[in-house]
């Protein structure tokens, strides 16, 4: 056969899946493709501790900002469960956890205790209904702690 016959013949067959044209092996028919597995937006990998020593940062705060999608920020907590970390940090400066503004700064603590990074958490995942402009009992309860 003339080489442009094996040409067509590769092209054919990588067409319908029985000639891989990247080394010529053939695909197994009985071998179905794995779909990914896919992720709920809701779920986040939880961190077990903070490997960073006591310390602070600060943060401006830009439009669109809230304290969910700063604390989710990879160079800020890399978890957005770990919004109340801020609100508690903060408290002088945000009144209602669900309202904050452009150009505020909060301060951004590191190096929080375990025990610390629980009780946001939990209070993140438990925390009931919210309004704007409303403080919330079960902030004021969480502050208090």
């Amino acid at each position: 056969m003339h080489k442009k016959n094996w040409m067509t013949i590769i092209a054919l067959l990588a067409s319908v899946g029985l000639f891989s044209a990247c080394g010529g092996q053939e695909t197994k028919p009985d071998e179905e493709p794995v779909a990914p597995t896919p992720v709920e937006p809701t779920q986040v990998e939880e961190t077990t501790t903070m490997d960073v020593a006591p310390s602070s940062d600060t943060y401006l705060v830009v439009r669109g900002d809230s304290l969910w999608t700063i604390s989710g920020k990879p160079d800020i907590y890399n978890n957005p469960y770990h919004w109340p970390l801020i609100y508690k940090a903060n408290r002088d400066k945000i009144d209602d956890a669900d309202l904050i503004y452009p150009g505020q700064e909060l301060t951004i603590e590191r190096g929080s205790s375990q025990a610390d990074v629980d009780a946001a958490v939990n209070h993140a995942r438990t925390r009931g209904a919210w309004s704007i402009g409303v403080v919330e009992e079960s902030d004021k309860a969480y502050l208090a702690q």
